[in-house]
């Protein structure tokens, strides 16, 4: 979340990233109810130090003129709570519009509406060219009896999968790989919850915004999509001495996703689900951007590293 002096401070700033996201956002209504609800704070602390002033009088009065003061006293604090509930409504107002604040994009980052719009950086390796027509992963993986689909949506409904025998083997495999990998490089293995808090959710950015995408347990419980949620959230409310940063994790986890916006596209196969299980890098580091910059470099550098070694073409893409 962006704090709200920086919003009061560059609002044509944030204008401009909410055109550029394609977020349906009015920074002139966020800014009029900023005013609105610090007006009413002020209105409100002046209501209670008028209200200690003749608290104090009390004691030193005549039993004519504290009468007069109780009753004086009475009204203020029907006034105050008038206005502090105004002001409470307000608040959780001013706090709904601020979690919809888009944030600013990177200069770098460009202008786009789809996938077509994004950047190619590089390519690496060159894509296998066959004299035959290539099975496409779900037939393949169908074939040699590594995964069940048919079976796994009648268990687990549409988009349900087993895997299986040499195809449950490569996943461990892989994430056995990848994880010592991260290890080696500094980075702390953490296997998180997938049971998070609404907090938490909220403090990532995934709702209010995403929340359709996210499978919903009870009023205060969700299934996070990603490790990111969980492990971001590990040092919530705390405050973090700077000599200790950056903290590095690689985070496993199993991840639910709804997928609410993807109806119609990658419905066979292993390409879109709703589970599956991931290990993710977070990095915890000083709120500077030439730092987070650096840093997100080096988790790119890590995942092309994985692939490499796996000698698996790859895009790295600038994503609009």
């Amino acid at each position: 979340m962006l704090d709200i002096k920086f919003i009061r401070e560059n609002p044509d700033l944030i204008k401009e990233a909410a055109r550029k996201k394609h977020v349906d956002f009015d920074v002139k209504e966020l800014l009029a109810l900023d005013v609105l609800y610090r007006e009413i704070l002020n209105l409100v602390e002046k209501l209670r130090a008028e209200q200690n002033k003749v608290t104090e009088r009390v004691p030193q009065s005549s039993p004519e003129e504290k009468e007069k003061l109780i009753l004086e006293m009475k009204q203020l604090k029907e006034h105050i709570k008038e206005k502090e509930e105004e002001l409470r409504h307000q608040r959780e107002h001013l706090d709904e519009l601020m979690l919809r604040v888009p944030n600013v994009p990177d200069v770098s980052v460009p202008e786009g509406e789809s996938d077509l719009d994004n950047k190619e950086i590089k390519q690496v390796g060159e894509i296998p060219k066959f004299d035959f027509t290539p099975k496409d992963h779900l037939t393949i993986l169908e074939n040699l009896d590594l995964a069940d689909f048919e079976r796994g949506s009648k268990v687990s409904g549409f988009r349900g999968y087993f895997l299986k025998n040499a195809g449950a083997l490569l996943c461990f495999a892989l994430w056995q790989f990848a994880l010592e990998q991260l290890v080696k490089k500094g980075f702390t293995p953490i296997i998180a919850p997938s049971k998070v808090k609404r907090e938490p959710l909220k403090g990532c950015g995934f709702i209010p915004q995403h929340e359709e995408e996210v499978y919903r347990l009870t009023e205060d419980e969700y299934l996070s999509g990603t490790a990111e949620v969980p492990v971001t959230s590990y040092y919530m409310d705390e405050i973090l001495d700077e000599k200790d940063l950056p903290k590095k994790f690689i985070a496993f986890s199993p991840c639910f996703r709804k997928e609410a916006g993807s109806y119609g596209r990658d419905v066979k196969g292993l390409i879109r689900v709703h589970e599956f299980f991931k290990l993710e890098q977070v990095i915890l580091c000083e709120a500077k951007h030439e730092t987070s910059v650096a840093f997100h470099e080096e988790i790119t550098k890590n995942s092309e590293e994985i692939v490499q070694a796996l000698k698996m073409p790859y895009r790295v893409v600038l994503n609009c």
